[in-house]
């Protein structure tokens, strides 16, 4: 497994401060964020999933809790639009450029307006998909809003 992907290139290029770590993804996880959680031997809050959702039909990048899942009426709220609904896996993969389950907000192909769960900010480092299936990075979830160009939003039901 390659350490370096378009997500950590991205990082390193931002200035962020960031470790990786890998693990034994497992495809046939009900939930590939509470397995990698468990894998890394974390807490799930601090595992953020990466989420491609569209609002009022336009794409957006959602960062939440493995644990947690999205408000469909919070997540539009936070784009101020009107509806919202989950990506097809088909349609995240082509607009990212990366598989399900290794999809991460770092160096996707198209960028999109990205959220990031405001709870989240409160952890001093978070865990978020370095760019491929099993590879995680570890980092401060305020250099990540940073480097996202993100809002902070209240994201979760």
């Amino acid at each position: 497994m390659s350490k370096t992907t378009r997500a950590t290139q991205v990082l390193s290029k931002a200035g962020v401060a960031f470790t990786v770590h890998s693990y034994d993804y497992d495809p046939n996880a009900e939930r590939v964020g509470l397995q990698a959680a468990e894998a890394l031997g974390e807490e799930p809050h601090r595992v953020l999933k990466t989420l491609m959702a569209e609002v009022d039909g336009k794409a957006v990048c959602v960062v939440v809790p493995s644990d947690r899942e999205v408000s469909m009426k919070k997540l539009a709220s936070a784009f101020a639009g009107k509806s919202a609904n989950m990506m097809k896996p088909a349609d995240a993969e082509r607009l990212t450029g990366y598989h399900v389950g290794g999809i991460s907000p770092f160096g996707q192909k198209k960028l999109v307006p990205t959220a990031i769960e405001e709870a989240a900010l409160a952890e001093a480092q978070v865990y978020i998909n370095g760019g491929q299936r099993g590879l995680q990075v570890r980092l401060d979830p305020k250099d990540a809003l940073k480097a996202l160009k993100a809002a902070a939003a209240p994201l979760i039901a």
